[in-house]
């Protein structure tokens, strides 16, 4: 399954072990470079191999699925995975995993969808409290810089000049997404979860994160705030935790999901 249509958009679904009998773990990728192709091989393709039904989509805007001009925010992204899951036919509660922002979409998908998440993993994402303020205003002001450089330099015209196809076609999604749709102002608007709401989750959540990351403040948050939470800081990694620690990321979920009933 590569397309289907929710909410009047199509997006872009692959599932890997959609046999298996373990538990169902729906992968959240972050944002405008990132796509589903993150989690395929590091993380998906290993966790089918265990046993673990795995379902990947790309955002609205990212990747294969549709653009349209608005609907970015986190809650939208949320509703999406939501009736992505209808479309496939799940409606057995599932665990989301979200790497970056993709953290932040699952944190709302499981306070908008109680009864559909089971529980959430959080890999290098600041959902709430001032490290998520920080994080939020850093990724508006680096998105807003490099949306005037791809407009103003035509950085997708002086690729392809350089005969630099494949990077040419990332930066023209990259500048569709940033200029010609709300994605950022939907992000000054409103991308985070207040702490009261932290307090309100109520599934299994597990955290992760890198000692050397800014965001690792995030995990002193979830540990006070979320009635269900474990979270592991590893030593000497940045924002670089699903890439740079892949094996280890796999073991924590799996050890976590032998615990969920």
């Amino acid at each position: 399954m590569a397309e289907i249509h929710a909410r009047g958009l199509k997006f872009h679904v692959q599932q890997l072990g959609a046999e298996n009998t373990g538990p169902t773990v729906v992968f959240v990728h972050g944002l405008v470079m990132d796509n589903l192709s993150s989690f395929y091989y590091t993380l998906a393709a290993p966790l089918a191999k265990a046993g673990v039904r795995t379902i990947l989509f790309d955002l609205r805007g990212h990747g294969m699925s549709a653009r349209p001009e608005t609907g970015y925010s986190p809650q939208e992204s949320a509703l999406d995975l939501v009736a992505i899951l209808d479309e496939v036919g799940v409606r057995t509660p599932v665990y989301l995993l979200g790497n970056s922002y993709g953290g932040v979409v699952a944190m709302h998908a499981a306070l908008k969808a109680v009864e559909r998440v089971a529980g959430v993993v959080v890999v290098e994402a600041a959902c709430a409290g001032r490290p998520g303020e920080l994080w939020v205003e850093d990724i508006v002001n680096t998105l807003s810089v490099a949306a005037l450089g791809l407009e103003y330099d035509r950085t997708g015209e002086q690729l392809l000049k350089l005969g630099q196809r494949k990077v040419a076609k990332l930066a023209g999604n990259a500048d569709a997404l940033l200029n010609r749709t709300s994605l950022i102002d939907d992000l000054v608007s409103g991308a985070l979860l207040s702490e009261t709401d932290l307090t309100q989750v109520g599934c299994p959540v597990l955290g992760v994160f890198g000692a050397e990351s800014e965001l690792v403040g995030a995990a002193a948050d979830l540990d006070r705030l979320v009635p269900d939470c474990e979270t592991y800081v590893i030593p000497g990694l940045g924002h670089t935790v699903l890439r740079e620690a892949t094996g280890e990321l796999i073991q924590r979920v799996l050890t976590w999901l032998e615990k969920r009933p």
